[in-house]
């Protein structure tokens, strides 16, 4: 078969397009790792052991300031150009999976864009509330993860992959311990902010609205954590 050759012009464009796309990929990492903000010393505690970029540091410690039980757990927060069907998702480092729990390492792996149905937006543009929510909730499937035994993480993924019954069972989890940690109002707004957005793909918002707890879902574990709360309050 013959092969049709490239013009000069042709092939000078096409990799004038290439190195476009390059700097423009390699300007958006650098964007998202190096931007510097300061950090309250309140705040700083909860950098222990995490490795997190700059450009939401302080979003992702305000998050975890609602979690102290993970003050020393191992976590790293990672930038990735596309996530299939997620914007986050948090997963134990698969080599520290037989060490002892004090040595297990986490990631949670965020798309690096927003994307929408007409464009993309760099994911620290999103409001630092929702960021906060979105990080609370992976941080509750570490505490989930946090429970579990190595074996048991290897059941967790194996049904979180095959059963969609088992995937809803575990975001409620997550929810749950993110709701009982007092992040019930990020998690209630991040989930209004998804299911409301009219530029989302409708296939994103069917997928959360099948497969996770509604924003009633939240109120309504919030209200009954309060009557809880008032029953052992009052005197026997």
């Amino acid at each position: 078969m013959m092969v049709k050759s490239i013009s000069f012009p042709a092939a000078i464009l096409f990799f004038g397009l290439l190195h476009s796309l390059s700097c423009q990929a390699g300007s958006l990492k650098s964007m998202l790792m190096t931007e510097d903000t300061t950090i309250s010393a309140d705040l700083s505690q909860f950098s222990n052991r995490k490795i997190i970029p700059k450009i939401i540091e302080e979003s992702a410690l305000k998050a975890l300031s609602f979690y102290p039980e993970l003050m020393d757990t191992h976590i790293r927060f990672v930038f990735k150009q596309h996530i299939s069907k997620s914007v986050m998702q948090a997963q134990p480092v698969f080599s520290t999976l037989l060490l002892p729990k004090s040595q297990r390492k986490y990631q949670i792996n965020i798309s690096a864009l927003f994307r929408l149905n007409h464009a993309a937006i760099p994911i620290h543009q999103i409001p630092e509330n929702i960021m906060i929510g979105w990080i609370g909730h992976e941080l509750g499937h570490i505490m989930d993860y946090e429970q579990r035994t190595s074996w048991g993480l290897v059941r967790y993924g194996w049904g979180y992959v095959f059963s969609e019954k088992y995937l809803r069972k575990a975001e409620a989890m997550a929810d749950t311990y993110a709701v009982n940690h007092g992040l019930a109002e990020y998690i209630v707004a991040t989930k209004r902010f998804i299911l409301n957005h009219a530029e989302l793909p409708q296939v994103y918002k069917d997928r959360i609205s099948r497969l996770y707890l509604s924003p009633d879902d939240i109120v309504k574990q919030v209200r009954e954590m309060e009557q809880q709360k008032n029953n052992k309050s009052k005197p026997q």
